[in-house]
C-alpha cells in the first residue's frame, strides 16, 4: 500500500496524524524525549539568545520524515517565550505573500517553514535580506517609474525544516546560524515515547508490549504513536484493553509489519529482487514492474529503509539483496 493510500509504516504525514500528534506533542524541551545531541546544542543557542535578549539565531532542522522537526519548532517558540507563524515552502507562491508574513512577525517571533526546500526560487531571493539585515526589498510600480523600496522588520528567527537538504542552494543554507541533523531514533527512546503516549491517550500498556511496537517502528515516532493506535484497536476488540508484548505482536502480524518494521511491499521488493532476479543486480524500472508501483514510490518510500537497514544495495548496474536480506526472509545465500 503506497503513502496516498496510508501505508501505516510510511513516515511521511498523514491526515490521521493531525488529530492525536496535536495531542502527543511535547511543548517544552524536557518533555522532548531523544536527539540529546541536537537538544544539548539547542538548549545552549536558546539560554545564550534570552541572555543576550536577542532573537534566536536561524534554525534550519534536517533529517527523515517523523522524526519531530515541527515539533522542535514549537518547543523553540515557547523556550524562548514567543509567538510562532507555521506555513510550508510550496504554500508561499509568490514574494507577496512571504512579504505578508514577515511584516506581520512582532519582535523576536518564530517563522517555521517546513519543506523549506520546495520553496518558489522569487521567494526565496527575498528571504535573504530578510533573514540577514532584517529588511526587505520590493520594487514599486513598473517600467521606468519602478522604484526599490526598503521595508525594516522586526527581528526574527527563521527555522527552516526540510528532508532533503541537497536542495537547498547553497546562498540559502549558509544563511541559517545554527543547522541541526534529526537522527533515527533507538529503540529505547520510542519505548519511551510509546509508553508517554499511552499515557496521556489513557492506554494501558506494559513495558515489554511497548518494546515490541518500538521494534517495528523503524526508528520514527510519528510511526511508533500511528501504530500504537492501531495495536490498541486491537487490544479492545481482540483482547481485554491491555497491550502486553503478545496482544502487541498479535496486532502488528495482523497488519503484516514485521519484526524489523518491513511490511508487505517492502518484502515483496525483496523477494522479487531474490527470487525472480537471482539476487541482482536489477534494474529500478525492473523491479518497478515485477511489483507493479511506480518508480519515485519505490525510490522514495520504500528503498530508503530498506538501504538503512542494510537489505539492500546500489551498484552502477542495479539493486541488489545482501546477505541479511536473505537471512531475514529464510532464504540461503550462495557467496
Amino acid at each position: 500500500m503506497d503513502e496516498q493510500n496510508g501505508r501505516i509504516v510510511g513516515a511521511n504525514y498523514h491526515q490521521e496524524d493531525q488529530d492525536h500528534e496535536n495531542k502527543l506533542r511535547p511543548r517544552w524541551m524536557h518533555e522532548y524525549i531523544g536527539q540529546e545531541g541536537a537538544k544539548e546544542k539547542l538548549g545552549i543557542f536558546i539560554e545564550a539568545a534570552k541572555m543576550r535578549k536577542e532573537a534566536l539565531d536561524h534554525v534550519l532542522l534536517h533529517g527523515p520524515p517523523g522524526l519531530g522537526k515541527t515539533t522542535m519548532a514549537h518547543i523553540i517558540a515557547n523556550e524562548m517565550g514567543v509567538n510562532i507563524r507555521v506555513t510550508s515552502g510550496p504554500a508561499i507562491e509568490r514574494p507577496s505573500d512571504l512579504a505578508s508574513i514577515l511584516t506581520n512577525l512582532s519582535q523576536d517571533d518564530v517563522l517555521f517553514i517546513d519543506e523549506i526546500h520546495r520553496i518558489n526560487r522569487t521567494v526565496e531571493e527575498i528571504l535573504y535580506p530578510a533573514m540577514e539585515d532584517y529588511a526587505l526589498d520590493i520594487i514599486v510600480g513598473k517600467g521606468p517609474s519602478a522604484r526599490s523600496l526598503r521595508i525594516d522588520l522586526e527581528h526574527f528567527t527563521l527555522i527552516g525544516a526540510t528532508t532533503r537538504t541537497g536542495l537547498l542552494t547553497s546562498p540559502l543554507r549558509d544563511r541559517f546560524g545554527v543547522l541541526l541533523n534529526l537522527e533515527l531514533y533507538t529503540d529505547a527512546d520510542l519505548t519511551q515515547i510509546i509508553k508517554r503516549s499511552a499515557g496521556i491517550l489513557q492506554m494501558e500498556i506494559d513495558h515489554e508490549g511497548a518494546v515490541e511496537i518500538a521494534r517495528r517502528s523503524r526508528g520514527t515516532p510519528r510511526i511508533a504513536n500511528r501504530l500504537l493506535k492501531r495495536v490498541r484497536d486491537y487490544a479492545m476488540v481482540r483482547g481485554e484493553g491491555y497491550i502486553d508484548e503478545e496482544v502487541a505482536r498479535l496486532g502488528l502480524d495482523l497488519l503484516e509489519i514485521d519484526p524489523l518494521g518491513l511490511d508487505s511491499l517492502d518484502r515483496r521488493i525483496l523477494h522479487a529482487i531474490i527470487r525472480q532476479f537471482h539476487g541482482g543486480p536489477v534494474g529500478i524500472d525492473t523491479i518497478c514492474a515485477a511489483v507493479g508501483e511506480e518508480r519515485v514510490t519505490i525510490e522514495d518510500m520504500y528503498e530508503p529503509y530498506l538501504l538503512q537497514i542494510g537489505f539492500l544495495g546500489r551498484t552502477a548496474r542495479g539493486r541488489m539483496a545482501t546477505k541479511e536480506a536473505y537471512t531475514h526472509l529464510g532464504y540461503a545465500y550462495e557467496e
